[in-house]
């Protein structure tokens, strides 16, 4: 979703400066659905993390949770934090959250990809493909991983056990995809983009024995709302 100069003006320093900065997650959002979509939460039988990872791909159909977000800039200072729920079903549809520090929703239902901005009452509208076409998403999603990634078990930290996901074509936005294990259960994802910035996500309350309803993946921009429509 673009946000014009004036429009951050408007809301004042602080505030378009955090605004920026959620900018720069969605990217990181819709791979973190996607990423659910395709791995699930569900737990297995514990081998090693790799082995753990191509498992998921086919267990868990739906699943919700609260997560943390963090970016780390490249000289490694971090940004602000950012809080939110999750939601999926796949295939392909999730529902992405934002309450702290902007309210921010993002819907995949399918088909499209819906960007809804609270404070600005606007909304961006993309393709499922073409939103998520230029990240591991779509690859990840479609179940595929070693097709086009390169997977090898990275070090630990603490009780999470990580695995690194290597694009093999060089012309992505992202170096690396990390997906973090504990116990045989997902609970962390990281992205290294091509500047060098560390995305992050933590999962909390995770529940993979959820039933949700076919509308939390429907999205109607509000009356008012300015729709602008993305190729």
């Amino acid at each position: 979703m673009s946000v014009t100069n004036k429009a951050l003006q408007a809301k004042g320093a602080p505030e378009a400066a955090g605004r920026q900065v959620t900018q720069s997650w969605r990217q990181t959002a819709v791979l973190g659905a996607a990423l659910w979509c395709s791995l699930g939460m569900a737990s297995a039988a514990w081998a090693d993390p790799v082995q753990a990872l191509r498992n998921f791909v086919k267990d868990v159909k739906s699943a919700q949770a609260s997560f943390t977000q963090t970016v780390t800039s490249p000289d490694g200072k971090k940004a602000r934090k950012s809080t939110g729920t999750l939601e999926f079903d796949r295939p392909n549809r999730f529902r992405f959250a934002y309450t702290q520090p902007i309210e921010q929703l993002i819907v995949g239902d399918g088909q499209k990809v819906w960007l809804y901005d609270a404070d600005l009452n606007q909304v961006t509208v993309r393709g499922m493909s073409q939103a998520v076409g230029a990240s591991p998403a779509a690859l990840l999603a479609g179940g595929n991983l070693e097709k086009d990634f390169t997977l090898k078990a990275a070090p630990s930290a603490g009780q999470i056990e990580w695995v690194e996901a290597l694009p093999k074509a060089k012309d992505g936005q992202f170096q690396s995809v990390k997906v973090g294990f504990t116990a045989g259960q997902l609970v962390a994802l990281e992205l290294l983009d091509s500047f060098g910035q560390k995305s992050r996500l933590d999962f909390q309350k995770v529940d993979t024995k959820v039933t949700l309803s076919p509308s939390r993946f429907t999205f109607t921009p509000p009356p008012g709302a300015d729709v602008l429509q993305q190729p």
